[in-house]
């Protein structure tokens, strides 16, 4: 109840200023700029991605045929791809490739999708998760143009990639929340709206593929994931802490999790939308300022959110994406994932070759998906995390940080849309034991291979990267840096080789 004292203003706020007369112009939008499913129609082209599906919720079990008994949570399968251009070093029947589904314990009737690949090293490598944001977008997308063991050529064949996270890491993807992907339901009850429901149903596919993998269960254990990732990996991390901490099931050895150009905490992050565009001159100091005169009403309303508003949440949504679509109204055909790119039209990225790739006839039989729609990002999972968007995820790191695990926040220094200045922000205000040693901590360079490929500031668990040349998917764009940074950091040693001895840059 109280809530709704403070959030009718707001919604008299937004009326003002979505209203045709309103004084405040200067933001300058598209009429139907700030609405959801605008939104997340404009993220799919723009990744030429055209999914048959706005999620997939069937009529009927499409895998009924795969006779999933009550004793067997998971149902998977050697993954075999003919495709696949051999490498002399490694081959597929070396190793243990996985592709299979999970039916979720606390659910009505759905399945979750992954893929596991083995270690191309040592079985006895830590098991790295990776979720992919969106929200709505299936793990395929960084499987095969990140961080995966392949890569999809022109003519559709896999290649090795040779700075696969699997070169250091057994390597999980999932594809969540229910209904992205090829995880699916037949009951809508199964869509999720906030991180209780991903994360319990996370946490329960741990339990199912560490009890069918044995081997691995005692193996070091993290989370890792970009963009909107930033709201799924803290609320992760921390459920399976505390399932260790009840000793519910099997224990898994979480050491870390990081989070890639993640949206985190949006109250301080959607401030920086501004200063960043100012720096990097995408908008004018007068922009800059006009644009601004909105933030107070925006910080307002992420506060009433905080860590579960409903109502108060999707308000501070629609004011807040005001600010930004002001700014990529400024900014032109700039790609806000890269803003050294232009899109065309409406498209700026071509990952068209993923839908191309997996409907394959015999992809879809090495996969055991059926006949069921791989639906590379959805319009209706985005809709239905409007009210988790603004939500505070960063409230709950700093137990995870003072009971000695690991984060790592790394985020490329020319993405706009999960910037690095707005990350950087955050980590530096997150209120832990550690505080104020990693405020004064110096920044470092991160060096590859004799190259200064970052910025590197750390304090015990907590480390900051602005990783240099890269956008939104820095796997994607300096995938040796990236294998690096994941390898370091594991092993504990993220500033090993990172400056000279006593050698400083500026700060941050």
């Amino acid at each position: 109840m109280k809530h709704s004292i403070f959030v009718s203003p707001i919604l008299v706020l937004l009326f003002v200023l979505l209203s045709p007369l309103s004084s405040h112009a200067f933001l300058r939008l598209p009429p139907n700029a700030y609405f959801p499913s605008v939104h997340a129609e404009k993220l799919i082209r723009q990744l030429n991605l055209f999914p048959k599906q706005l999620i997939n919720i069937a009529d009927h079990d499409p895998l009924s045929s795969s006779s999933f008994s009550e004793a067997e949570k998971i149902v998977e399968r050697p993954l075999k791809l003919s495709n696949l251009v051999s490498d002399p070093s490694v081959t597929v029947q070396d190793l243990a490739h996985h592709a299979g589904y999970f039916k979720i314990e606390h659910s009505h009737a759905a399945r979750m999708f992954y893929f596991f690949f083995q270690s191309r090293n040592s079985k006895k490598d830590p098991v790295v998760i990776w979720l992919t944001g969106g929200p709505g977008c299936g793990s395929e997308l960084a499987l095969f143009y990140e961080n995966g063991p392949f890569s999809i050529a022109k003519n559709l064949s896999l290649l090795w990639n040779d700075y696969g996270w699997d070169k250091v890491s057994n390597l999980l993807y999932v594809d969540q929340p229910i209904g992205t992907g090829f995880s699916y339901s037949t009951d809508r009850r199964d869509i999720r709206h906030n991180e209780d429901g991903i994360s319990n149903d996370l946490y329960d596919f741990l339990q199912a593929f560490f009890s069918k993998h044995r081997e691995f269960a005692k193996n070091d254990f993290y989370i890792t994931g970009e963009s909107y990732a930033g709201h799924y990996i803290p609320a992760f991390a921390a459920r399976v802490h505390r399932g260790n901490k009840a000793k519910e099931g099997i224990h898994i050895n979480l050491k870390g999790f990081a989070i890639g150009n993640g949206l985190t905490e949006p109250g301080i992050q959607y401030g920086a939308y501004t200063d960043y565009a100012l720096d990097m001159g995408i908008i004018s100091d007068s922009d800059h300022d006009r644009i601004n005169k909105v933030l107070p009403v925006c910080e307002t309303a992420i506060k009433l959110c905080g860590t579960d508003g409903t109502i108060s949440c999707l308000a501070s949504y629609l004011v807040c994406n005001a600010m930004f679509s002001s700014i990529m109204a400024h900014a032109g055909d700039i790609n806000y994932y890269d803003i050294r790119k232009k899109c065309e039209g409406s498209l700026c990225y071509d990952f068209s070759n993923l839908d191309n790739f997996l409907n394959q006839k015999t992809v879809r039989n090495a996969l055991g998906v059926g006949d069921l729609d791989f639906v590379s990002c959805s319009p209706t999972v985005y809709q239905a995390m409007l009210v988790d968007w603004m939500r505070n995820l960063e409230a709950g790191i700093p137990a995870l940080l003072e009971d000695g695990i690991k984060l790592l926040v790394y985020a490329g220094e020319y993405d706009l849309i999960c910037n690095w200045l707005g990350n950087s922000r955050w980590v530096h205000a997150m209120e832990w034991s550690g505080q104020n040693e990693f405020k004064s901590s110096p920044e470092v360079p991160f060096v590859v291979d004799s190259s200064e490929a970052g910025l590197l500031k750390s304090h015990g668990p907590l480390s900051f990267l602005k990783v240099h040349d890269a956008g939104h998917m820095v796997p994607m764009d300096q995938p040796q840096a990236a294998l690096e940074m994941l390898k370091r950091w594991m092993k504990g040693s993220l500033t090993e080789s990172s400056a000279e001895p006593g050698k400083l840059v500026s700060s941050m």
